[in-house]
């Protein structure tokens, strides 16, 4: 019978070999619509290149508007979220507590805030706009003020507005509502069961293929620095041969970072990325100009801020301009590309903090480091044009990638420095290229934690071969189609995310959803519940054996005695019972099922970001719940210490919240 729940991983299991653990359709589609582009790409690169050229043409041109106003939506979305009544709501139950404090989660939100694109942009770009701005004459004081307004524009709120988009769905859908944290479970409330079938699989597949370019084109402009700081510090030839040499070398470096487990792998390799970076960040500022970019900060974050709204709808309707495809629209569909991947980081992380405190964090603390980041590097290669002390401009357009090296070879140990950016987006690029195959495998594993290690290996490789098929196709030009192609389906399936979360945020509303407490709240506590035993629930620890003689002795029997009531009725209900879970299944026909499920849950202490999976903490020591949910418009909520009056009361209380919902017009 078919039911309102995602598949479950036992599931998956049995229609994966022993081998393999997968979501089958997603992972076997994925990895041959990519093996087969990288296929097309390495046997026939020229008509690639020409294909890549053609499309990114008629998309610029026929739905630039679209990426345009999708991104100003997205942007609007959030801020709605932020100020609205449902920035109290939390990401996981009412009484949990944030997995980590202030300090430890700025941090990580930083690490998903940096990124190969910082090193590669942070020179070439403001220095660019200086040169050749949209509109107007280039290399001028207005022209220099104006480049920097545009590069935050591209690297400001609305980079991370798209981020949050689908890392607070994320979050909330697999906190709240305990669905995989996958992306076809942010379309449950729009799509009910049927993200378990072949919507549900196109979603996450389209998730998939979004995530791989989006890594290969930051792989893609990853290598180009490295090599570029290779042939300015060794005299390395810069050719497509050795870029491809170069991806395949780390891609190489990347596997071992998977093979070493999560744990020694990503963990370690963001805090050398945070650190590096930061040391890079400061020796700049120390070695530059230090009063004149922290003014010129302080003043670009002002231009910015007084020019957001105008540059957000702008699309060059009335004087057509090539800039829009080559930067902004590239920059929208590379974000949307990369969502997936920032967006399920930050969703791991906070577990446990309301909505109003995920939009302003994210939202606020990576784009400051950002802005100050490009403030810092883009202020001092603009400074060093205009003084005449090195055409950083005229370099900039023949060479993009070797920029940041001319300009670090004007200041003080500038070789150290040249090398230590060097290192940098190695390190950055091996982070890459294991965190993006992570997350892929997270997709289409159907969000597995034990899935085996030769899986992530197979996308890290994959991702790095697409990479070095776009620069043999085309280069830099050809990793700007492929983000702004690929993000194209994503944005449309973003759309209908944002509409999803704000029909399950208004249900929370209609069904009392926000009840999950130890020991449930006054909403949820059932008739007659006194204060002694809401305490004594709220206070009490329980093992694994307590909670299951809790459902042996008090749940079965109750949801049974409703299961005889309702067949007396002429009614025809279904139990189902698993090893950790109890289900009352109530058909309703065309309105669906209603589903109450009882199961039992563990709590666990927080681990640090990607870093320690479940797997890896089974030892730990957990208190036990039993949570029940039902089908649509409703978070799990505790029942923990309820007696069986109680539970049937909860249980018809949802059950009329139900048919309610199904009587609304």
């Amino acid at each position: 019978m078919a039911t309102d729940t995602p598949p479950e991983r036992d599931d998956i299991d049995k229609a994966s070999a022993p081998w393999i653990r997968a979501n089958p359709p997603v992972f076997f589609i994925s990895a041959g619509l990519t093996i087969a582009f990288a296929l097309m790409g390495a046997l026939f690169p020229r008509a690639m290149g020409a294909a890549f050229d053609h499309i990114q043409a008629e998309i610029v041109h026929d739905f630039g508007w679209f990426y345009i106003a999708s991104v100003a939506g997205f942007l609007i979305f959030v801020l709605f979220l932020m100020f609205s009544r449902y920035g109290n709501v939390k990401l996981g139950p009412d009484d949990s507590e944030p997995d980590y404090s202030y300090p430890s989660w700025f941090a990580m939100l930083f690490s998903a805030g940096m990124g190969i694109g910082l090193i590669f942009f942070g020179v070439a770009e403001p220095i660019q706009h200086y040169a050749t701005p949209p509109l107007g004459e280039g290399r001028t004081l207005a022209a220099a003020q104006e480049a920097m307004v545009l590069t935050f524009f591209h690297w400001g709120l609305h980079a991370w507005a798209i981020y949050i988009v689908v890392g607070l769905a994320l979050a909330y859908f697999a906190f709240r509502r305990n669905l995989p944290l996958t992306v076809r479970s942010t379309l449950h409330p729009l799509l009910g069961t049927r993200i378990n079938g072949p919507i549900g699989h196109a979603i996450d597949i389209f998730a998939v293929i979004g995530t791989i370019f989006g890594v290969a084109t930051s792989l893609g402009l990853g290598v180009l620095q490295v090599n570029a700081g290779f042939t300015h510090l060794f005299g390395l030839p810069n050719t497509t041969l050795v870029q491809v040499a170069l991806i395949a070398l780390i891609t190489g470096a990347a596997t071992l970072s998977v093979v070493s487990s999560l744990d020694s792998g990503i963990k370690r390799l963001s805090e050398i990325n945070i650190a590096l970076a930061v040391l890079l960040l400061v020796f700049v500022l120390v070695a530059g100009s230090t009063v004149f970019l922290l003014q010129a900060f302080v003043q670009n974050v002002g231009s910015y801020l007084s020019e957001v709204v105008r540059r957000t709808l702008r699309t060059y309707a009335y004087r057509p301009n090539p800039w829009l495809g080559e930067w902004t629209l590239f920059y929208w569909g590379w974000w949307i590309a990369w969502s997936p991947f920032v967006g399920m980081f930050i969703a791991r992380i906070s577990r446990g903090r309301t909505i109003r405190e995920f939009v302003t964090g994210v939202l606020l603390v990576p784009v400051a480091f950002t802005f100050l980041w490009m403030t810092v590097f883009g202020n001092t290669a603009i400074a060093l044009d205009m003084a005449g002390t090195v055409p950083l401009a005229d370099i900039v357009s023949e060479q993009m990638p070797v920029a940041l090296f001319v300009m670090l070879e004007q200041l003080p140990f500038g070789t150290i420095a040249s090398g230590l950016a060097t290192l940098l987006v190695m390190f950055f690029f091996v982070t890459s290229a294991d965190s993006g195959a992570l997350v892929v495998d997270t997709i289409t594993s159907g969000a597995r934690e034990d899935s085996p290690v030769w899986q992530r290996i197979f996308w890290a490789v994959l991702g790095g071969a697409v990479a070095a098929v776009l620069l043999v196709a085309g280069g830099l030009e050809a990793l700007q189609t492929a983000a702004i192609v690929s993000a194209l389906p994503f944005a449309v399936i973003m759309i209908f995310i944002c509409y999803g979360l704000l029909r399950a945020l208004q249900s929370e509303a209609i069904t009392g959803a926000s009840d999950l407490s130890a020991g449930g709240t006054a909403s949820a506590q059932g008739p007659g519940m006194t204060w002694q035993q809401r305490l004594a629930a709220i206070t009490g620890f329980h093992d694994r054996a307590g909670i299951e003689q809790f459902m042996r002795s008090t749940v079965h029997p109750a949801l049974g005695a409703v299961i005889a009531q309702l067949k007396d009725s002429g009614l025809t209900p279904e139990l189902i019972e698993y090893d950790d879970r109890t289900d009352l299944l109530l058909p309703h026909g065309e309105q669906a099922t209603f589903r109450y499920s009882v199961r039992l849950r563990g709590f666990r202490a927080p681990s640090f970001a990607w870093a320690e999976s479940r797997k890896a903490l089974a030892r730990e020591s957990r208190h036990y719940r039993a949570i029940a949910q039902t089908a649509d418009g409703d978070t799990p909520h505790d029942i923990t210490g309820y007696t069986g009056d109680q539970i049937i009361h909860d249980l018809l209380n949802r059950y009329a919240a139900f048919r309610a919902m199904r009587r609304t017009p």
